[in-house]
């Protein structure tokens, strides 16, 4: 603009015969040169470190990027402006004034973490201008990262532990004397190595020889989780929930060391495992599906009419009411089956869900519809839905996931049913 703008000014002075517009223009040509040469003769030798910690989070919670430069050079800096883009989108625009030789500046930012993603931070650019502004130039900085949004996750109690026998389970199936996986189930003889504290002595005296309590071997129960992604059944809204939803219950339940599964109607199978390391990439996974017009729900349904043993949670958008009946119709081809339905919600669902995790109750909407029963804190509770046996929790503003799932599965556990010996004469 300023060369243009120079040139004109020499151009008219000649047509009009003004020799002020001759020796304005130039001072602009001069000027703008003097600006190229203060640029390109600015050496720099910089230590720029950057850091994104943590770099994988859950949505709402906090990533920061730390960015430390450090000047190597001899001679001070100049004015430095850092460019970080995130995701194609501007990004971070950072200033560092002039640094002396081996003077260390630190800046940081935050990360858009409030939706799950993943987010491409970088590349980093360092760029100097002269003065007045009238020329730049631009070198790399540092490499893009890439930083994991993990999808919202709510402290929700864990599917109930099934009934009847699962073969393919961790261990048998637990018996009617407890759940926990340390109680007494049968006695047996002593042998060297036993704990003298599990001697039984009632029936040492009555064998005549040491009885020894034989303790039930840990139990590790099966779920899964099947996620409809059909975009015909879904808005922006809903499909964020349901995804928090599917990454509560895996969370939940990996934590009581079950064999975990996700499957989605766009054709994902994870497979059973457990730990971590079936967690975090199941997490990973969530982070970046989207509601697919090629999704079919299908794949779930063969997978039900199949039978699958252990637990099985079923989460569905906008679907007729139908359909949900003839998907609770197959659950006794499984463990148990529960349903989760996502209602209507709107933006302000975040708001409410994240305030009442965090114990702010006035942040949200309150709950007051006519058919719930309020719970110890005052809220609303949703109203206990069941087709054919099969519960259904029912996602809205009004009652956000982690209370209508709690108010379904806490009666459930405090009235589990007894269970059948397993196979191999336990009792």
């Amino acid at each position: 603009m300023v060369a243009w703008g120079g040139v004109g000014m020499i151009v008219a002075a000649r047509l009009v015969g003004l020799a002020e517009l001759y020796v304005f223009g130039a001072a602009a040509l001069f000027l703008l040169l003097l600006a190229v040469l203060a640029v390109r003769l600015s050496r720099l030798h910089l230590q720029i470190d950057r850091r994104v910690h943590p770099a994988q989070v859950h949505a709402g919670s906090t990533s920061r990027v730390e960015i430390r430069v450090r000047n190597l050079h001899t001679r001070p800096t100049p004015l430095l402006r850092l460019s970080d883009p995130i995701s194609g989108r501007e990004g971070a625009d950072l200033f560092v004034p002039p640094l002396g030789w081996h003077v260390t500046a630190a800046a940081s930012y935050q990360l858009p973490t409030q939706r799950r993603g993943l987010l491409k931070v970088g590349p980093l650019r360092v760029t100097v201008t002269d003065p007045f502004g009238l020329s730049h130039s631009s070198t790399p900085g540092a490499e893009p990262v890439e930083v994991v949004v993990y999808p919202w996750i709510d402290q929700i109690p864990p599917v109930p532990f099934t009934v009847g026998h699962d073969p393919l389970a961790g261990s048998l199936q637990m018996h009617e004397l407890g759940r926990a996986g340390d109680d007494f189930y049968a006695l047996r003889p002593y042998v060297v190595g036993d704990d003298l504290r599990q001697i039984h002595w009632p029936s040492t005296a009555r064998h005549d020889e040491l009885q020894v309590r034989q303790q039930e071997q840990s139990w590790q129960g099966r779920t899964t989780v099947m996620l409809d992604l059909r975009k015909a059944t879904h808005d922006p809204e809903s499909v964020e929930v349901a995804v928090s939803a599917a990454a509560s219950v895996l969370a939940a339940n990996s934590r009581r060391n079950d064999l975990i599964r996700l499957l989605t109607t766009d054709g994902l199978d994870s497979g059973y495992a457990a730990g971590r390391t079936q967690l975090e990439p199941l997490l990973e996974r969530l982070a970046v599906v989207r509601a697919r017009s090629s999704a079919k729900l299908g794949n779930l349904v063969d997978v039900l009419q199949r039978g699958s043993g252990g637990a099985v949670v079923v989460i569905v958008a906008h679907v007729p009411d139908a359909e949900i009946e003839s998907i609770s119709r197959l659950g006794r081809r499984c463990g148990s089956l529960t349903v989760v339905k996502i209602d209507q919600v709107t933006p302000r669902y975040w708001a409410a869900a994240r305030a009442r995790a965090t114990g702010d109750r006035s942040g949200g909407p309150g709950g007051n519809g006519s058919n719930g029963a309020k719970g110890a804190n005052g809220l609303r509770l949703p109203p206990t839905t069941s087709l054919n046996g099969v519960p259904v929790v029912r996602v809205s503003d009004a009652h956000p996931f982690a209370a209508a799932w709690t108010a379904v599965m806490q009666p459930r556990q405090r009235g589990r049913a007894t269970v059948a010996p397993a196979r191999g004469g336990r009792r």
